[in-house]
């Protein structure tokens, strides 16, 4: 169970590396470009050799991309599907090259017109990133807060994509906030293990490959999407220790997405309550 965190790859990838060991960071989350354009740049042969250098050389866990936040399959608009599923090619071409773990992405919303019926489309749309992109890396789906018309609150909503995408490489990403937000009570033993067994039937949870640890600063089923740090929010550092203690969770890297005590974003301080908090577990790295 590695302790993760996003962190900003500015000045080219492998200066992520160092921001994560400076802060204590078992494994990383980075951009591969600005999350809100669409322009795209492809990293160098050279500077893909030395992140994968300082990652080694590191002793860094699985990297983990995510999608930028124009990405929706699940739109009308023909050309902004087009659009999307260019971008995660290329973000899924990229963490293969890296030697990363995957992408994650948002599936978005569905504009109104109903999950059911955009499914086709967007599994459609999963499935010619995939084909574009071929190999080990993984695309990864993250559960949303639940808000308005976005996809994938529900875990049988992620498991119906799953399931009619038929790949193996189609995984997911389980933000705590959002499934806070989304109604699951994290901090409760009986209704944790009601959700770890909803997600195993819906979806599997072999499936489950990367964790967005955040705490949450709204309360449990508000369907907003407002990142804590840990022990700061409703969820508590009680809550991540008893998710920790679940086998469920004990191979999955954990990725901090949170505020920052300084506000300058995951920071030492979180990482080290949440290392802290893997020990009280009697959770391993």
């Amino acid at each position: 169970m590695h302790i993760g965190a996003h962190v900003s790859a500015a000045g080219g990838l492998p200066k992520a590396v160092g921001r994560a060991v400076d802060i204590g960071a078992e494994a990383m989350q980075i951009f591969a470009s600005s999350p809100r354009a669409w322009r795209y740049k492809a990293p160098e042969d050279a500077l893909v050799e030395k992140f994968k250098e300082a990652s080694e050389e590191a002793g860094m866990g699985p990297t983990v991309f995510h999608g930028i936040y124009l990405c929706a399959l699940g739109s009308q608009d023909e050309a902004l599907v087009e659009r999307s599923i260019e971008s995660l090619t290329n973000h899924v071409q990229t963490a293969e090259r890296c030697g990363a773990l995957g992408v994650i992405f948002h599936p978005a919303s569905h504009r109104g017109v109903g999950f059911e019926a955009v499914l086709d489309q967007f599994v459609e749309g999963v499935k010619k990133v995939l084909d574009a992109a071929p190999g080990d890396a993984l695309l990864m789906l993250e559960n949303s807060a639940g808000a308005g018309d976005h996809i994938g609150s529900k875990f049988s909503e992620l498991g119906a994509i799953i399931k009619a995408v038929g790949s193996e490489r189609l995984h997911v990403c389980l933000d705590t906030q959002h499934a806070w937000a989304a109604g699951y009570e994290l901090n409760n033993a009986e209704k944790l293990d009601e959700m770890l067994a909803e997600f195993d039937r819906e979806i599997g949870l072999d499936r489950l490959s990367a964790i967005h640890a955040n705490d949450s600063m709204r309360p449990l089923g508000s369907a907003v999407d407002r990142h804590d740090n840990i022990g700061e929010g409703e969820i508590g550092t009680d809550g991540f220790e008893l998710m920790m203690s679940r086998p469920a969770f004990a191979n999955v890297p954990m990725y901090l997405e949170v505020p920052g005590f300084e506000k300058g974003g995951p920071d030492k301080k979180n990482v080290n309550l949440m290392k802290k908090a893997r020990k009280t577990a009697g959770a391993t790295r």
